[in-house]
């Protein structure tokens, strides 16, 4: 049998400035509760972006980014099929299809609050999947590369109905907009808007209508996209946040849920406040590197409106997200790119060119799917 390979091959940031470059990198020391995939797929997501420059804090280069990671499994740690911390990783084996999201490792010990209620992703000791550390030290990459390696407790197999390309942007951005969506109970008898039509705005309209909520409304600047959210996507009514005079009071008090993708610092907060119900609750998902808006209080106390945020979703919140996507065909919308393009994928991503997921594809994947 092969040794396995001591360096990986991947795409490579060294600053924040140079585009990447295809090198080799060390990935951590292999552990019995690891797995070891080849990456086929890869989504871009903004998050990427922000890392690759250094836009929320200072990056740990050399960083390989990507976390919407698809492989196929070709290496399985002995305790894997023992897993003690996640039943559901241990039937995890060779040649199975499976997806990393955002986040890689937990402190998966009995006495945080977060790990033991299944909630990994707000435990005080995450490591993310790339640009992080493990409790040994060694570095997190992620998969803008052949390779990916890393603990079982955090990967997921994909359904077989889900094609590759369409599952990969549901591991970060699909579950971003997922987890809060069903938390804050999108479903039979609420109404939700959705703010910001991009890579995770649409697939906030496919979830929010997959959950069986009876009313989607899709808020963006401009009507550039209301045939995309309304024919495309399944969205029941459209607000031109630019374009509609009075469109905080005409639509006052309609919505239950107000899931916010945009990462505009100088978003309207406190009309987008104006459009929740008693009650209500707006939930920030995009993560902008400037502050939010300022709040008036008389905008929370009026209404008793609860403002919050919502950070990726567990390993359990993964599998269901898949399930549903698989049972209601929640497919986001992408473009396929081979990963030697990623240079050129990211560039056009920051400009928005995006409709609205690009997604790398790695070698013998670019000719099949």
């Amino acid at each position: 049998m092969t040794a396995p390979a001591k360096d990986f091959h991947g795409w490579v940031a060294h600053d924040a400035k140079s585009p990447l470059t295809y090198t080799t990198f060390t990935p951590k020391p292999f552990t019995p509760t690891d797995i070891e995939v080849r990456v086929t797929h890869c989504g871009i997501c903004g998050t990427d972006i922000h890392t690759l420059r250094s836009g929320w804090a200072p990056a740990d280069y050399p960083c390989v980014v990507g976390h919407e990671i698809i492989g196929i499994v070709e290496r399985v740690g002995s305790a894997v099929p023992t897993l003690p911390s996640s039943p559901a990783s241990r039937s995890i084996k060779l040649g199975d299809r499976v997806g990393i999201g955002a986040q890689s490792m937990s402190c998966l010990k009995p006495d945080c609050e977060a790990c033991a209620d299944g909630q990994e992703s707000y435990c005080a000791r995450m490591t993310g999947t790339y640009n992080g550390r493990y409790a040994d030290k060694s570095k997190s990459y992620g998969g803008f590369a052949e390779r990916w390696r890393g603990p079982a407790h955090f990967v997921v197999k994909i359904p077989d109905a889900l094609p590759s390309a369409e599952a990969a942007p549901l591991l970060c951005g699909g579950v971003t907009v997922y987890a809060p969506l069903k938390k804050y109970g999108a479903g039979p008898g609420k109404t939700v808007g959705i703010v910001g039509i991009g890579g995770l705005g649409h697939m906030g309209i496919l979830f929010a209508k997959a959950l069986g909520a009876d009313r989607v409304v899709a808020i963006s600047r401009s009507s550039s996209k209301k045939a995309d959210a309304l024919e495309g996507l399944g969205g029941d009514a459209f607000i031109a946040t630019g374009e509609e005079k009075g469109w905080a009071k005409n639509h006052s008090r309609t919505l239950d849920i107000i899931l916010c993708t945009v990462s505009g610092p100088d978003m309207p907060f406190a009309q987008y406040l104006r459009l929740l119900k008693r009650d209500g609750t707006f939930v920030q998902v995009g993560a902008p590197e400037d502050a939010l808006p300022p709040l008036m209080a008389f905008s929370l106390i009026q209404k008793g409106v609860k403002v919050t945020g919502s950070s990726i979703g567990s390993p359990e919140d993964l599998r269901q997200m898949l399930k549903l996507a698989e049972e209601k065909r929640v497919l986001p919308w992408v473009q396929k790119r081979a990963m030697g393009e990623v240079n050129e994928a990211l560039v056009d991503m920051h400009e928005g060119k995006a409709r609205y997921r690009y997604v790398l594809q790695n070698g013998e994947a670019q000719a099949k799917l």
